[in-house]
C-alpha cells in the first residue's frame, strides 16, 4: 500500500459526529438549574463534546496532551524573518527541557507535552519528550519548487497520526495541536490562500518578524502560488507544494484524533492552516475540532471562517507552540463538567 493510500485509509476511518447526542446536550442544558442559554459558548462546546463522544453527558476530559510538531522551512532563504533558522532546534530543546511557554501552560491545564520532530534542520534532540520522525531536514524553498514530495508530505502526515495513536494507547483523551518552526507563518499563508482562495494579502501577517516583513511575505506567497497553482481539491498536493512538514504532521494529528473520536483543540494560524488541509482530506473531521483562540494573524481568521469555528478565547496570543489551545482547555473541561454535574430544575423540586 502506498503512503497516499494509507492517508486515504486514515481519512476513511473517520465517522461523522453524533448530532443526536449534540441535540440531547442542548436539551439537557435547557433543564439545568440556570436560565436557558446563560452559559453561552460553553453550552455549544458541551454539545460538540457530546457529539464527539456520541453520548450525553459527554465524558469529562481528564488526560489532555499537546503535540508540538516541529520543522524548518526552505522559504527562510527569502528573508521572510530576521530570526535565524537555528531557533527552531533551540526551541525544541527548550520545550523538551520544560522551560518554554508551552510547558508552563501545559502544567496549568494538566496536559502532557510531546514534541514531534518531522523536519528540524540539524542534529536531532535526544530527549524522552522528542519523538524522532524526521522526514527530511526542513522543506525546500517553495518559491523555487515544491516544498516536498507527495510521499514526504504523506510520511509526515502519518507520523503525526502515529503519535496520536500512541498517546491514545497511553490514556490521552483530548489533543491540543502545537507547532514550532521559523518561517512557518509564510507557508501557512500559502496554505490558507491555496485552500480558501483568499488573496495573499488577506491571509499574510507579520508572524514573528514584525510589520515591516509583511510586504515581503506577501510577495513570496504570491510567487509561490503563481509557480505551483495548487489545486484545493488535492490537499495532499497542496501540502507538498507550499506547506511545511509540521503542517502535514498536524493534519495527521487532526485526522487521527477524529478517527479516535477525540476532541482536537486548534491553536493559531499554523494549526488552523493544517486543519484546512485535514478537513479537505476528510470533511467529517471538522466535527471533532474546537478553536482554542483567535490569533491576530489574518490567515487564522480566514481559516476559522472557512471552517465555521468560533474561537473560545481572543487574548491577542500569537506565539504558537499550542499555547492558545492550552489556554482554552479548562473551558473545554468545564463545558463537559457542567453537563455532568449541574443539577436539573426537576432535581431541585
Amino acid at each position: 500500500m502506498s503512503l497516499a493510500d494509507r492517508v486515504a485509509e486514515l481519512a476513511a476511518d473517520i465517522e461523522p459526529v453524533d448530532e443526536e447526542a449534540a441535540a440531547a446536550a442542548l436539551a439537557r442544558h435547557a433543564t439545568l438549574a440556570k436560565p436557558p442559554g446563560s452559559l453561552g459558548a460553553l453550552e455549544a462546546v458541551g454539545a460538540r463534546l457530546a457529539a464527539i463522544a456520541a453520548e450525553c453527558p459527554p465524558p469529562v476530559p481528564a488526560a489532555p496532551a499537546v503535540i508540538v510538531a516541529a520543522a524548518d522551512h526552505g522559504v527562510h532563504a527569502q528573508g521572510v524573518t530576521p530570526w535565524p533558522q537555528s531557533i527552531t532546534a533551540a526551541m525544541v530543546a527548550t520545550i523538551c527541557a520544560g522551560r518554554a511557554s508551552v510547558n508552563a501552560l501545559a502544567a496549568t491545564a494538566g496536559a502532557r507535552v510531546a514534541v514531534l520532530d518531522v523536519g528540524v534542520a540539524g542534529p536531532p534532540t535526544a530527549h524522552p519528550l522528542a519523538r524522532r520522525a524526521r522526514v527530511r531536514d526542513g522543506t525546500a524553498d517553495l518559491t523555487q519548487g515544491p516544498a516536498m514530495s507527495r510521499d514526504e508530505a504523506a510520511k509526515a502526515l502519518l507520523a503525526g497520526a502515529g503519535l496520536v495513536e500512541e498517546l491514545v494507547a497511553a490514556g490521552v483523551d483530548l489533543v491540543v495541536t502545537g507547532d514550532m518552526g521559523i518561517a512557518n507563518t509564510t507557508a501557512s499563508a500559502c496554505l490558507v490562500a491555496a485552500i480558501t482562495g483568499a488573496a495573499p494579502a488577506a491571509v499574510t501577517g507579520p508572524g514573528a518578524a514584525g510589520p515591516d516583513a509583511v510586504a515581503r511575505k506577501v510577495a513570496v506567497v504570491e510567487r509561490a502560488l503563481a509557480l505551483h497553482r495548487p489545486d484545493p481539491g488535492d490537499p495532499l498536493g497542496v501540502l507538498a507544494a507550499v506547506g511545511g512538514l509540521e503542517h502535514a504532521a498536524l493534519a495527521g494529528i487532526v485526522l487521527a484524533g477524529a478517527a479516535e473520536r477525540l476532541p482536537v483543540v486548534l491553536d493559531g494560524v499554523i494549526t488552523c492552516a493544517a486543519a484546512l488541509a485535514a478537513v479537505a482530506l476528510a470533511p467529517d473531521a471538522l466535527g471533532y475540532l474546537l478553536a482554542g483562540h483567535r490569533s491576530p494573524e489574518p490567515g487564522a481568521a480566514v481559516a476559522l471562517d472557512q471552517l465555521g469555528l468560533d474561537p473560545l478565547l481572543d487574548l491577542g496570543l500569537r506565539l504558537g507552540e499550542g499555547t492558545g489551545g492550552l489556554a482554552a482547555v479548562p473551558l473545554v473541561v468545564s463545558a463537559a463538567r457542567l453537563l455532568r454535574d449541574v443539577a436539573t430544575i426537576d432535581e431541585l423540586g
